[in-house]
């Protein structure tokens, strides 16, 4: 089945499985899948400290980044699919664990911050008003039933 990982969701239920991760299907808003990858809905950091010697964008597939040891010439290469965006450059000096993408999941669905805008006193004092003015409507659609009804009941006594 590819590279889909199959887990049990709870030890007492057995008829029930957790299956990921889904190739091209909404991925949800979850930060790690059950094989253990990151989705592209994380924040990808770095894996090593040192100099970032290369940034490969790949067609669909996002971004493979070379970190490069000057001391030892070790490179670790780290894999980031296509979605986040990218915060370092190349030739850029990094720390271990350092944040390589931004994080998507600040602000919501893509909703930036803005000023608080509070309402209008006028418009909730409008709106007490109309909420006065529906009890009100009410109390008396109700008094007028009694009303009517004591008129013909007295209509019937006759």
């Amino acid at each position: 089945m590819g590279n889909l990982s199959f887990q049990s969701c709870c030890p007492n239920q057995k008829n029930i499985l957790v299956i990921g991760p889904v190739p091209g299907g909404n991925r949800g808003r979850g930060k790690i899948y059950p094989n253990g990858s990151k989705s592209n809905n994380t924040v990808y950091n770095a894996t090593t400290s040192s100099i970032v010697s290369k940034i490969l964008r790949k067609e669909k597939e996002g971004y493979e980044i070379t970190i490069a040891d000057a001391s030892d010439g070790h490179q670790v290469v780290d894999i980031i699919p296509s979605g986040p965006e990218l915060l370092v450059s190349q030739g850029e000096s990094i720390k271990l664990d350092q944040p390589l993408t931004s994080n998507p999941n600040v602000g919501g669905f893509g909703h930036g911050d803005a000023e608080i805008v509070l309402q209008d006193p006028l418009r909730v004092q409008g709106l007490w008003f109309f909420f006065a003015s529906v009890i009100l409507a009410q109390i008396f659609l109700v008094l007028k039933k009694k009303h009517f009804e004591k008129v013909q009941l007295s209509e019937m006594n006759f």
